[in-house]
């Protein structure tokens, strides 16, 4: 059997993994407001708990956030298994978004609350997890396509 748009089930399993596997690891690790200075003032590991959407927007919907999630990795799944044949920057940036769709959603679902890790001091940046970094490759991945697919204008010289 040939599983259609298989580059979106990879990228979605890839973001998947990788999100679940670096958010155990630093709850095994670290304890809950630890931090650890990787670039000492610039990126640091610091293990928070967010209640809310993407770098802490949306604060303490956890409710509402876990049905958009499962809304949004079902709504992907269907698009992907029935759709038609994605081209390449969709499948990446669909995939790469249900990847954090569902790494997050389960913790939401699981925790009530999502593990963020990833901490920016330089710019002084909501603390995040790699469910959102995939979240937001997808959306560069789906720009792209969308600029790929734009006509270009015929000029007259």
């Amino acid at each position: 059997m040939h599983l259609k748009n298989l580059l979106f089930w990879i990228a979605a399993f890839l973001a998947f993994f990788l999100d679940q596997l670096t958010k155990y690891w630093v709850v095994q690790t670290f304890n809950l407001g630890q931090t650890q200075a990787m670039l000492p003032g610039v990126f640091h590991l610091t293990y928070v708990t967010n209640t809310g959407a993407a770098f802490s927007l949306l604060t303490g919907k956890v409710e509402w956030l876990r049905w958009l999630s499962l809304g949004v990795s079902l709504a992907l799944i269907a698009l992907a298994w029935f759709g038609p044949m994605l081209d390449f920057w969709d499948q990446l940036g669909y995939g790469f978004i249900l990847g954090g769709a569902i790494g997050n959603g389960i913790d939401r679902f699981i925790l009530g609350y999502v593990v963020d890790f990833l901490d920016f001091r330089l710019i002084n940046f909501p603390v995040f997890n790699l469910a959102d970094v995939f979240i937001n490759i997808g959306i560069v991945c789906l720009l792209i396509a969308t600029f790929q697919k734009t006509p270009t204008s015929n000029r007259r010289s």
